[in-house]
């Protein structure tokens, strides 16, 4: 407890007497100080007992003593301690109503107290308070470290260190994701969080944050942690008043704790990428046998079980949608990485990771976590990505599918669950599909969803549609003057595969009508349309030409 006005009062070898400001005698004391200044003020820090005999002040003057009392109130003065006897024999009326008017203690100090005697008893509390302090978390820290080695880890060390602080605990993994609080309940509070915990996450670690705008009576402090470039986690606690040296201590042991917990040595980490590397290396060279056997335990599981190669890689800022004001939204491969990582984590399923250049090649377990992390990952990004290009939201069908607006920090491809006999192939897939969605302006695309749908979308292509402009242009200029309709008798013949009435039928016209534009296309373009190549490049012309932007819907059947 900090040392109080009141517990001096309490003290009966000072014999001190209450004259003013009764009820603010529980205001703790953090200084006594002796001052004969007119103006002590710019000597103050706030917190002190003023202690004067009034030898300059004229303490029976009201308006000077009115003007000195409330100067120092105002300067953070707790209380004033007047000794009677010295240069007046009683307290000064004057001085008593100063005091009343501004709510400050006055404290009558008798002649056979001297100041030093009050100096030293406020001293001898204020060690006592910080060796109390200082005790307190002493006890706090190796009750944490007792918690952050017991079985339950981090749950059991935030419980801990929610009682020591009479408040609430919670931790953030990389990702930004609540991974355990404690009380219970303060998982819903920490969620409310989110946007504060990726605003601290964003900058280098150790870094910490005080929520002054929240949805609660309480004050949250926030604590990253982690010793590199990037925070490994985050630890929020609140309370109902700012930290004390005992809380404060108790918070800088957990966060030493748990950034022990959360990052690993770095040797172990590079250790680990090198195995990964190594194991998907066998991998896509086609060798399982050596890759199982390398991968151990730490790999073993993962290529046990179906398994999907996920391929990604950033994209430029000049094709992301900007957010307003024209910034680019923050993320790439790191969020994606963390967000997989995190999932992988908190389920226990391993997760093989591999930085490949400015690539991200990674290995997750079908259903599983992670791949469940991915999507969710690349849905948000198209989200934000037309929330920002004010599109309307499309419908969604399977993970992944759906048109964006290019807005993604990151576009990826995912494969067909696969083994270790296959993993070339799908590695193969996963570069396809990261083609796809390069080309659509998508976050994500699975080879699933490429080869289940139409090669039509494939034709949204700049390179695409210039050669079929260029083909069909000769065809355009022609029906342009007027002298027939040559590109769309073309495109009715191929649709109905060269059924002359069938074709005639659709455009209304005679069927040696449409046989003599058909010679005329023939003789325009040069080509013979008795050539099954010539017929299938005119029709993907026509589609490429007419198709709807990537993503827009299904091409129209023909």
């Amino acid at each position: 407890m900090p040392h109080t006005l009141a517990s001096l009062v309490n003290h009966t070898a000072l014999k001190l007497t209450v004259l003013a400001g009764e009820e603010q005698l529980h205001v703790p004391v953090r200084w006594a100080h002796a001052s004969e200044l007119i103006d002590p003020v710019p000597y103050m820090e706030g917190g002190e007992l003023l202690l004067i005999t009034a030898l300059k002040l004229d303490a029976e003057d009201a308006e000077a003593t009115r003007s000195y009392v409330r100067r120092i109130a105002r300067a953070g003065v707790v209380g004033l301690g007047f000794a009677v006897g010295v240069n007046y024999e009683g307290v000064p009326q004057a001085l008593v109503e100063a005091a009343r008017e501004q709510g400050l203690p006055l404290l009558g100090v008798p002649r056979k107290t001297p100041f030093i005697a009050i100096s030293k008893a406020v001293s001898a509390a204020v060690a006592a308070d910080q060796y109390r302090a200082v005790t307190a978390g002493f006890e706090a820290q190796r009750e944490l470290t007792r918690a952050a080695l017991g079985a339950e880890g981090p749950a059991e060390l935030l419980a801990r260190l929610a009682a020591h602080l009479d408040g609430w605990a919670a931790l953030y993994d990389a990702s930004g994701a609540v991974v355990a609080a404690a009380p219970d309940w303060a998982a819903r509070r920490a969620a409310r969080l989110a946007e504060d915990v990726g605003r601290l996450r964003e900058r280098p670690a150790p870094a910490s944050s005080v929520v002054s705008d929240t949805d609660g009576d309480d004050r949250v402090e926030l604590q990253s942690l982690g010793t590199g470039r990037r925070a490994r986690g985050v630890l929020a606690v609140g309370t109902a008043a700012p930290l004390g040296t005992a809380e404060r201590f108790a918070v800088h042991s957990a966060v030493a704790l748990l950034t022990l917990t959360t990052e690993r040595s770095r040797a172990l980490q590079d250790a680990e990428a090198r195995l990964g590397a190594a194991v998907l290396k066998m991998l896509l060279a086609g060798e399982p046998d050596h890759a199982r056997a390398v991968a151990g335990r730490l790999y073993g599981g993962l290529l046990d079980a179906p398994f999907r190669v996920v391929v990604a890689e950033p994209v430029p800022a000049e094709e992301q949608a900007p957010a307003a004001g024209g910034a680019v939204v923050p993320g790439g491969l790191d969020a994606l990485a963390d967000a997989m990582d995190s999932a992988a984590a908190r389920t226990g399923e391993a997760l093989l990771a591999v930085p490949d250049g400015g690539r991200l090649i990674v290995l997750v377990a079908d259903g599983g976590a992670a791949a469940a992390a991915c999507a969710a990952h690349a849905a948000e990004a198209e989200s934000r990505a037309e929330s920002r290009a004010g599109a309307r939201p499309r419908a969604r069908g399977r993970a992944g599918r759906g048109a964006g607006a290019r807005g993604g920090t990151v576009a990826v491809g995912l494969s067909a669950p696969t083994g270790p006999m296959a993993a070339a192939h799908a590695y193969r897939q996963a570069e396809q599909a990261l083609s796809v969605a390069r080309r659509r302006g998508r976050a994500l695309v699975e080879h699933e969803d490429v080869a289940a749908g139409s090669v039509l979308p494939l034709l949204a292509d700049d390179a695409v549609r210039a050669f079929a402009d260029g083909l069909l242009r000769a065809l355009r200029d022609h029906d342009a003057t007027g002298r027939g309709d040559l590109v769309a008798s073309l495109r009715a013949w191929l649709a109905r595969h060269g059924q002359w009435d069938a074709a005639a039928a659709d455009l209304g016209v005679h069927r040696h009508t449409l046989r003599y534009r058909m010679r005329r296309v023939e003789e325009i373009l040069g080509r013979s349309l008795d050539d099954a190549d010539v017929r299938m490049e005119l029709w993907l012309a026509l589609k490429a030409t007419s198709a709807p932007e990537a993503g827009s819907g299904p091409p129209p059947s023909p």
